[in-house]
């Protein structure tokens, strides 16, 4: 990887999960308009979420990471976006209390329109076509025109990323993120949950803190952290074409900048050492991530992270881990082991959702609670055990109450799964999944503080 970077040296390099353009005149043509589109993020706020996340690297500070699968432009709407950000923010505010902590937190919004398949083809009734590759591709409906790549689903990817991090950026700042109506929602949610017993304890005690809070003059009147909030955008950047288009010089540093997030991450299945999607993510200042899975190796992953990281700067590198619940405790620790052997410094992050998609009858894909729950507690046992720093959750996850995944408080099955399935892609918690799982992880957090830190920076002090 000594190579000289260019924002197009990853051309030269081989490139999985591509889409195969039928006219790349029309390709050349929607990159260069939009290399002249102004950027959707900025170098500083990425700079300012590098920051954040060093602090999860050095185990001050936990992650939350969440949002759809895949990202519809049929969903497009101001409710739809409002309600992941407010579930998002509900699960921060109950994780926030668990870990006692900061929680640093990331939507994969405004931009996760892309997906890697595993197969490039796809066959309904005896008639084979293209795979579904995301919005920004090509089409869900199983016909043979939508399934054609179309390159001027980027332009409106783009737009449609730009009115998103419009109002996320007016919810975070405008008083819709106060920390006092995010808690009086959980205690809405917890009123109407079946584990209202077990949660109750909990919201009673985020209330005594910020009633405690108040009377000592530390309210949004008077603290604009409790007012407003720091939110990112990130997804997975599986479509080279149009992030490099949007990859631009920041003027104050003179450093090379991918403008289409703040956190952009490679997948399990193009995270090749020799591959163009490192060889370009290897290039840009952003914070960026990369899911490992059940294949990794700790030589490889050594590698890898030398080449996505090789000044070894906190904040820089997240691992995202993505094992399954029967795998994680075998697989995770000897990686764990191995980074901090060598002394790399990243983020960790539990995906406890790609690893447990099981199939059913009828056909579709779905997802248990029980399963998602059991990789992240297994995460948290290898850490402590390894004594690292589980920094954090990454989850697909809607704020509408969708029946996708089973399992949870209110017992979803599998006949359940017809009355509301909208994904296009892979299975998502619904919101009141979501928020289940903030509680059961906010529990887990308290209790392993009461029994000694865990933070490899708290436990040197």
């Amino acid at each position: 990887m000594t190579a000289q970077w260019t924002p197009d040296s990853w051309r030269s390099r081989p490139i999985r999960q591509v889409p195969t353009y039928p006219d790349p005149a029309r390709l050349a043509e929607t990159e260069n308009r939009l290399r002249r589109y102004p950027p959707l993020v900025f170098a500083g706020e990425a700079r300012r979420l590098k920051a954040s996340l060093a602090r999860v690297a050095e185990g001050r500070a936990f992650a939350l990471q969440g949002g759809d699968c895949a990202e519809s432009f049929n969903d497009f709407t101001a409710n739809i976006i409002r309600d992941t950000f407010r579930v998002l923010l509900q699960m921060a505010v109950v994780l926030t209390f668990g870990a006692s902590m900061p929680v640093v937190k990331l939507g994969r919004m405004a931009g996760q329109f892309a997906k890697p398949r595993s197969s490039d083809t796809e066959t309904v009734d005896g008639e084979t076509l293209p795979s579904y590759r995301g919005d920004i591709i090509n089409g869900p409906e199983f016909t043979p025109d939508a399934r054609i790549p179309d390159p001027a689903r980027m332009e409106t990817g783009y737009f449609q990323s730009a009115g998103t991090l419009n109002l996320l950026r007016a919810f975070a700042s405008g008083g819709y993120a106060d920390l006092n109506e995010v808690h009086r929602w959980n205690l809405g949610f917890v009123a109407r949950s079946p584990l209202a017993d077990r949660y109750r304890d909990l919201a009673h005690r985020i209330d005594e803190t910020l009633a405690f809070m108040s009377a000592c003059g530390i309210n949004s009147g008077t603290t604009p952290q409790i007012h407003e909030t720091d939110f990112y955008t990130s997804h997975e950047a599986l479509l080279l074409p149009y992030e490099q288009a949007l990859t631009r010089v920041d003027s104050t540093s003179g450093d090379w900048y991918a403008c289409s997030a703040h956190f952009l991450w490679i997948g399990d299945r193009t995270r090749q050492l020799d591959g163009a999607h490192v060889e370009f993510l290897r290039g840009v200042k952003n914070p960026i991530g990369m899911k490992v899975g059940p294949t990794s190796e700790p030589d490889d992953l050594l590698r890898l992270i030398d080449a996505l990281n090789p000044a070894n700067e906190p904040g820089r590198l997240t691992l995202i881990s993505r094992m399954g619940a029967d795998k994680v405790e075998r697989l995770l620790p000897p990686l764990l082991r191995a980074v901090k052997r060598e002394g790399r410094h990243v983020v960790w992050l539990c995906d406890p959702m790609h690893g447990n998609t099981i199939g059913t009858n009828a056909g579709l894909k779905t997802r248990s609670f029980d399963a998602i729950l059991t990789e992240v507690r297994r995460f948290f046992d290898a850490h402590a055990s390894e004594g690292t720093w589980a920094g954090g959750v990454h989850v697909e996850m809607t704020g509408r109450e969708v029946t996708e995944c089973i399992g949870g408080a209110h017992g979803l099955s599998m006949v359940d799964l017809s009355e509301r399935y909208e994904t296009f892609c892979d299975p998502r918690l619904n919101a009141e999944q979501s928020l289940e799982l903030a509680f059961l992880v906010a529990e887990e957090l308290k209790n392993r503080r009461q029994e000694g830190p865990q933070s490899p920076a708290v436990a040197a002090q």
